[in-house]
C-alpha cells in the first residue's frame, strides 16, 4: 500500500499509455506525501525521448546533480522521491536531449507557477480549502439545462477593474466586487477567459504553458477556489474557457518538451499553427489524450467548474492549415471521447463549443453520432446580425435575409448566441459604435440589437463592457469604461440592460422552449420594406409572448398585426421608453385583440411601433386564470409605468 502511495502503479501507467488515465495529475507532477509519519515530495514527468532528467530548483541552488530522476519505464515515465517537504519550492525539470541538448522545462502538471515573466513551477499542494457551495451542487444536479435561462457574462479577469495604482484586482478582491454587480444585472453564468498560466498577457490566456496551473497573476489557486465558492454560494455558475488544441511554444513549456515533438503532431503542417504562432497538440498520441481530459477532470474536481467553453474547435474538427478541407479524423475522435468522459463524471455540466464550421452534430449525443456536446456557439447568427446592424436603415430591406436566415437552422443544435471579446477588439468598434447613425440612434439600436438577442432563441453571451454602452472597444491592458456610468445615456443604457434580463428570466416563453421548433413561430417575416419583423416565443404551457421589432428610425401608430390568440395583450418591455433612453413611443394601455384576420391569423392588434425599436407584449390573464393570491403576475417595465404617471 505504501508503494503504491508512492511508485506508479502497472495498472496506472498501461492506462496513461494507452490513453485512459484520466487522473494523471494525481501521479504527475510534484506532489508533497506523508507516509509512516515521514513526509517526502515526488516528482514524476513523461520525457520518452530524454536521456536524463534532473531536478534543478532553489532547493539545490539550481543545480539538478545528485537530483536525477529514475526512468520507471520504456515508454518515458520518470520519476524522483526527494525525502523533504518541498511546499513552496521553486523547480524545473533538466532534460537531456538526445542530441546533447540541456532544456530546462516548467513542469507540464504543476498546480502553481511564478508570476510572470519569471517561469519556475511551484510546489503547491491543493488540499486543504473548505467548499461551502453543496447547496449550489444540490441545484445543479436538479436543473434542467436546456429550458432554464441562461444569461452568460464573459469576463477578461486582467481588465474587468483594475486598483487604483493600476495592478490586477486578485481573485478574492475580485469575488467582492464582480459577484455584487452580476447579481444586480441579473446574469446567470461568468465566462472567464482562460486562467491556465501563460506568459505574455494579450494572449489572453488562449496561448498557455501550464495547464494545470492557475495563473499567479491574479493570486493562488485557494484564492480561485474561493472566488467560485463565493459565486455557487450566490447562484453563479462558472464556466471556464479552455483551449486543448493549441499551445504556447515558449522555451521553458511544452513545445520540444524533450527536444522532440512529445505534445505536438511531428510533421510541421500539421504542426505548426501559422495563425497564433502556437503549436497544435497531437490528438492521435495517446499519452496526449490523457493529459488533455485529465487536464478538464482536473478544473471540475478541484475547482468545481461548471462548464468549459471549448476554443477554436474548427481547429481540432479539421486539420490545421488545410482551409476547412481535411478531416481530422483523430480530433473527432477527441472531441467524442472527451464528452464522453466528462459527462461521465459530471452530466450536468456545460460542454459549449466555440465552432464557426458547419460540421453537423456538434451537440447531438455521440451514440447518436454527434460530437457529444451540449452547446454551440451560432457564429452564423452572430456574423449576420452584425453585419445586417451596421448597415444604414435604408440599406437594410437589401439584406433582410441576414435577420431571417438564422431561423432556418436554429434548431438544428443546441445554440448560444455569442457577442463575445473576438467581435469587440482589433478594430471591429464596440458593440454600441458598430451602431449606424447619430448619439441616439446608436443606442436605440443597440438596445434594439439586445432585445431582438433576447427574443431569438438561444441562450445568451455577452462580453463585459457592453452593459455601460462603452463607445471605445475592448482595451485589454485597461480597465472598463466605468466613468461612463456618470454619462446619463450609458446610466439608462445600465438601466436597460438590468430590465431586459428581468424580462428574460421572468417569462418561460424566452428560454423554456429554446432549442425545439415548438417554442418559435413568426408572424410576419416578409416585410421587407419597413424592416420590421414580428413573431411569437413560446413555452411549455400557458400564454405566448408577441415580439414585434423595427429596424428603421420610422414611428408608426395605429400598426395592425396578428396574435396567436384572442383577448387582451399588455406590453411588458419596450425599447424606446424615456427611462431607457427613447423618444417615449410606448403602447401604454392595454391592447384589445379585434376579431378579424390578419398575418394568417383569425385575430389582430393595432399597436404603436417605436422607432430603432421592440415592444414585447404578453396575453393579459382573465381572473379565472390567475394564479396564486389572485393578483395576475405581469411584470410592467418599470419606465413605461413611471411614464405613465
Amino acid at each position: 500500500m505504501i508503494l503504491d502511495l508512492i511508485h506508479p502503479t502497472e495498472y496506472q501507467l498501461h492506462l496513461f499509455h494507452e490513453g485512459n488515465f484520466f487522473e494523471c495529475y494525481r501521479l504527475f507532477g510534484a506532489h508533497v506525501l506523508t507516509i509512516d509519519e515521514k513526509t517526502c515530495t515526488r516528482f514524476c514527468v513523461w520525457a520518452p525521448n530524454a536521456t536524463k532528467v534532473s531536478l534543478a530548483s532553489d532547493v539545490n541552488n539550481w543545480n539538478g546533480s545528485g537530483y536525477e530522476f529514475k526512468k520507471v519505464n520504456d515508454e518515458g515515465v520518470w520519476m524522483l522521491i526527494v525525502e523533504q517537504d518541498l511546499t513552496g519550492c521553486l523547480y524545473k525539470y533538466e532534460i537531456h536531449t538526445s542530441t546533447g541538448e540541456v532544456l530546462l522545462k516548467s513542469d507540464p502538471y504543476a498546480f502553481f507557477s511564478e508570476e510572470r515573466p519569471k517561469t519556475a513551477s511551484i510546489c503547491y499542494p491543493l488540499d486543504g480549502f473548505q467548499w461551502n457551495d453543496q447547496k449550489w451542487l444540490q441545484k445543479k444536479e436538479k436543473n434542467k439545462v436546456y429550458s432554464s435561462p441562461t444569461v452568460i457574462y464573459e469576463m477578461h479577469v486582467g481588465s474587468w477593474k483594475k486598483k487604483e495604482d493600476g495592478s490586477f484586482l486578485t481573485y478574492r478582491e475580485l469575488a467582492d466586487e464582480v459577484i455584487p454587480y452580476v447579481l444586480d444585472h441579473g446574469f446567470t453564468h461568468i465566462e472567464l477567459l482562460p486562467l491556465v498560466e501563460h506568459p505574455l498577457d494579450i494572449s489572453w490566456g488562449y496561448q498557455g504553458t501550464g495547464y494545470f496551473s492557475v495563473t499567479s497573476r491574479y493570486g493562488t489557486p485557494h484564492d480561485l477556489m474561493y472566488f467560485i465558492d463565493q459565486c455557487h454560494q450566490n447562484h453563479i455558475g462558472v464556466i471556464m474557457d479552455w483551449v486543448p488544441g493549441h499551445f504556447c511554444k515558449d522555451a521553458h513549456g511544452l513545445h520540444r518538451f524533450d527536444g522532440s515533438w512529445v505534445y505536438e503532431y511531428e510533421t510541421e503542417i500539421d504542426r505548426e499553427n501559422y495563425t497564433w504562432g502556437t503549436a497544435n497538440f497531437d490528438l492521435s498520441k495517446t499519452e496526449v489524450q490523457s493529459f488533455l481530459i485529465s487536464n478538464a477532470l482536473f478544473w471540475m474536481e478541484y475547482f468545481h467548474v461548471d462548464g468549459f467553453r471549448v476554443d477554436a474547435v474548427s481547429n481540432i474538427i479539421y486539420w490545421p492549415n488545410s482551409d476547412g478541407q481535411r478531416v481530422n479524423e483523430f480530433g473527432i475522435a477527441f472531441l467524442k471521447k472527451l464528452n464522453q468522459i466528462v459527462y461521465q463524471y459530471d452530466s450536468n455540466l456545460l460542454m459549449i463549443a466555440e465552432d464557426s464550421t458547419d460540421w453537423p452534430q456538434v451537440t447531438s449525443p455521440t451514440h447518436y453520432g454527434g460530437l457529444g456536446f451540449n452547446y454551440k456557439w451560432n457564429m452564423g447568427w452572430m456574423n449576420d446580425m452584425l453585419s445586417y446592424m451596421e448597415k444604414g436603415s435604408n440599406e437594410r430591406s437589401q439584406f433582410h435575409d441576414k435577420v431571417s436566415f438564422s431561423l432556418l437552422y436554429a434548431f438544428s443544435e443546441n445554440y448560444i448566441l455569442p457577442f463575445s471579446h473576438d467581435e469587440v477588439v482589433h478594430g471591429k468598434k464596440s458593440l454600441l459604435d458598430k451602431m449606424p447613425g447619430d448619439y441616439w440612434q446608436k443606442f436605440a439600436q443597440l438596445r434594439l440589437l439586445l432585445t431582438y438577442m433576447f427574443g431569438h432563441p438561444g441562450k445568451k453571451l455577452l462580453f463585459m463592457g457592453f452593459e455601460l454602452g462603452q463607445f471605445s472597444e475592448w482595451k485589454d491592458e485597461e480597465e472598463l469604461d466605468w466613468h461612463l456610468l456618470d454619462y446619463e445615456m450609458h446610466g439608462k443604457m445600465n438601466l436597460f440592460v438590468k430590465e431586459l434580463i428581468k424580462v428574460y428570466k421572468r417569462n418561460k416563453p424566452l428560454y423554456e422552449l429554446d432549442h425545439l421548433h415548438e417554442g418559435f413561430e413568426w408572424i410576419d417575416v416578409n416585410n421587407r420594406d419597413q424592416s420590421i419583423f414580428s413573431f411569437v416565443r413560446k413555452g411549455e404551457e400557458g400564454d405566448p409572448l408577441v415580439i414585434v421589432c423595427n429596424f428603421t428610425e420610422k414611428t408608426y401608430e395605429d400598426y395592425k398585426i396578428g396574435v396567436p390568440k384572442e383577448g387582451t395583450y399588455r406590453e411588458i418591455l419596450n425599447t424606446d421608453a424615456v427611462d431607457f433612453g427613447g423618444s417615449g413611443v410606448i403602447n401604454k394601455k392595454p391592447l384589445e385583440a379585434i376579431d378579424e384576420e390578419f398575418h394568417g391569423r383569425e385575430h389582430h392588434i393595432m399597436m404603436r411601433i417605436p422607432p430603432f425599436g421592440v415592444s414585447i407584449l404578453r396575453p393579459v390573464k382573465h381572473r379565472k386564470e390567475r394564479k396564486g393570491n389572485g393578483k395576475e403576475e405581469v411584470r410592467s417595465y418599470a419606465v413605461s409605468r413611471r411614464a405613465r404617471k
